[in-house]
């Protein structure tokens, strides 16, 4: 996860650097009272920052300043430069800082209090259905832009919010304890003054008399409502599909069933070659169990990233011990095997599926709201009169489409966005999707949207990890994934944002 930055570099800011040592729009790092912050020119005024991402901890020195923000190049959380305000995946604020000009050096001068907002609209109460990222998001934001009145966070089973990229990453190999696991605890919303429920899920929504109804029979009303009730994973219906030793990979309840066996187990099959199916396999790995993914595709990943991207990433996965049936489907799970539909048998003490999810649109079908493939909004998140959907479970507009995508960052961002629609914000969501998937010391970063692309081209050199894959629909750059190539990404996705087809060709021109 995070590293914290103890070995400070650069000038002393205290002490003042001269005006013309800084460029525009490129990070200083320097330093004062034993905490790294980062300088940022911008014509004649200049920003200071910690320099130190929110989510993992990345250095915003090497990340890229536009249009009054500076984003990381891990994961492309995105700070104002005057607040501080975070962007998924960044969810806490930096700090923000005075400059003081003395002569020809810039110093720095005392840590920024928080400006208290006055917002536009106030919803009379704000009820939000899921606790995972998008409503955690959209929780925090309201309180971040001044909103004072009562929110309700209404959760599962779950103890707190999930940093869930976690659950098949680092804590399933056994690499971060269980604390990174929980991005935030009850005890964090308690001091937002943020009334978390667990335990007592929303069971209807009636859109009439705006209010939403608990299991207890406890109805809350509401001003303004989010559902943020995610997905959930699939079964395949086969039979043994429900044995004890057949997990799936959603909760930290299912990572912890995952890591108890396996403790104990030699042989584990992982059913599906997806993101997941492929994290959990180097999870396992780490942990030292032998691994046999169990694919229906030819190459793993091949329809999302393109057979070139696939085969490195198998290669990767095979160069680390796992083993691939492709191209086979399982018909039968039973407590020592899984039998393929070629009758090959292949012995497993573990299996999990990773198959796909399912977006929970329960709730938003009986409350009368437009279901496709998962809620349907609006480009202000918006499904009916007061009430939004986000994350897993919304189908937003994008670039011209209605989009569902599962990613952590995508979540956290419409969660963010919703909340400052409930307060009268009039701008429509425009963000970029973007996501990272990591396979053993190979990390993977995405941006854009390139469902049904129809030309992937490679450019630099995959196996020494130094390339980009540039996705094509109808001539049109849709997505670039990259490996080794942050800023690249950044660039990409910023030129995506801006929908600047023309600089963006140019950018993959000159890689």
């Amino acid at each position: 996860m995070g590293s914290d930055q103890k070995e400070l570099s650069g000038p002393d800011l205290a002490q003042g650097v001269p005006f013309g040592d800084l460029q525009e729009g490129m990070p200083l790092l320097g330093h004062a009272g034993g905490e790294a912050i980062i300088l940022v020119r911008e014509g004649s005024q200049v920003h200071a920052v910690a320099a130190t991402c929110s989510h993992y901890g990345g250095p915003l020195a090497e990340g890229l300043v536009a249009d009054g923000t500076v984003r990381c190049p891990w994961h492309h959380a995105c700070f104002d430069l005057k607040t501080g305000a975070a962007q998924g995946p960044g969810l806490t604020p930096i700090a923000c800082f005075d400059v003081v000009r003395d002569g020809a050096l810039v110093k720095l001068g005392a840590r920024r209090a928080r400006s208290k907002v006055k917002p536009a609209a106030v919803p009379s109460v704000v009820v939000i259905v899921g606790a995972g990222p998008a409503g955690a998001a959209c929780a925090e934001t309201l309180r971040a832009e001044g909103y004072e009145g009562l929110i309700t966070l209404v959760g599962g089973d779950e103890p707190g919010t999930l940093d869930r990229p976690n659950l098949s990453k680092d804590y399933l190999a056994g690499t971060a304890p269980e604390e990174w696991v929980t991005l935030r605890t009850p005890e964090a919303f308690a001091e937002l003054r943020i009334d978390f429920l667990l335990g007592d899920p929303v069971t209807s929504v009636d859109t009439k008399t705006t209010s939403v109804g608990l299991k207890s029979g406890r109805t809350l009303a509401y001003g303004a409502l989010l559902l943020a009730t995610g997905a959930e994973p699939v079964r395949l219906n086969i039979d043994g599909a429900t044995l004890p030793h057949v997990l799936t990979l959603r909760s930290l309840a299912d990572a912890r069933a995952i890591i108890a066996r396996a403790t104990t187990v030699k042989r584990a099959v992982v059913l599906g070659s997806s993101f997941i199916g492929l994290e959990v396999a180097a999870s396992l790995r780490a942990r030292g169990v032998d691994v046999t993914v169990i694919g229906p595709d030819a190459i793993p990943l091949g329809r999302v990233l393109g057979d070139d991207v696939g085969r490195f990433v198998q290669g990767i996965h095979e160069a680390h011990g796992v083993t691939f049936r492709l191209g086979r489907k399982p018909v039968r799970i039973s407590a020592t095997e899984v039998t393929l539909d070629n009758d090959a048998r292949v012995p497993a003490e573990l299996v999990v599926m990773g198959v796909g999810v399912r977006p929970r649109t329960a709730l938003a079908e009986q409350a009368g709201l437009r279901v496709d493939n998962g809620i349907v909004v609006d480009e202000h998140l918006l499904a009916a009169p007061n009430v939004y959907a986000a994350g897993d479970v919304a189908r937003v507009p994008y670039a011209g489409e209605p989009v569902r995508i599962e990613h952590w960052a995508v979540a956290m961002r419409h969660g963010q966005a919703v909340a400052r629609a409930m307060l009268g914000g009039q701008q429509p969501f425009r963000s970029v999707p973007f996501f990272w998937s990591q396979h053993y010391d190979t990390t993977i970063s995405y941006v854009g949207y390139g469902g049904g692309y129809d030309q992937a081209e490679v450019r630099g050199n995959l196996e020494a990890k130094d390339a980009c894959v540039v996705y094509r629909r109808g001539g049109k750059i849709r997505a670039l994934a990259t490996i080794g190539r942050d800023d690249l990404s950044l660039r990409a996705e910023l030129c995506l944002e801006r929908a600047d087809d023309a600089a963006l060709e140019q950018l993959i021109a000159t890689t």
